[in-house]
């Protein structure tokens, strides 16, 4: 665990993982909430779900950076 997570927060996989949530998340909240955006419709609930929304690629990039360094390296990141 201590190794994964190491591997994780290193500079260049934030980065990376930084770089897809800002381009994914805000596709996908345009997506999810756009209509009600568009409106202004838009509560404290829509906002904690517009920022959890942004934490979902982050998080898939970072396990898939992290899994693929993992297995270049030939280690045990469990």
């Amino acid at each position: 665990m201590m190794t994964w997570l190491r591997i994780a927060c290193e500079r260049q996989v934030v980065v990376r993982s930084m770089k897809y949530a800002f381009i994914v998340g805000p596709i996908l909240i345009a997506i999810n909430e756009g209509d009600l955006i568009l409106v202004g419709d838009i509560t404290t609930t829509m906002v904690a779900k517009m920022l959890l929304t942004v934490c979902v690629p982050y998080l898939v990039s970072t396990f898939s950076s992290v899994g693929a360094i993992c297995s270049m390296q030939k280690e045990k990141c469990q």
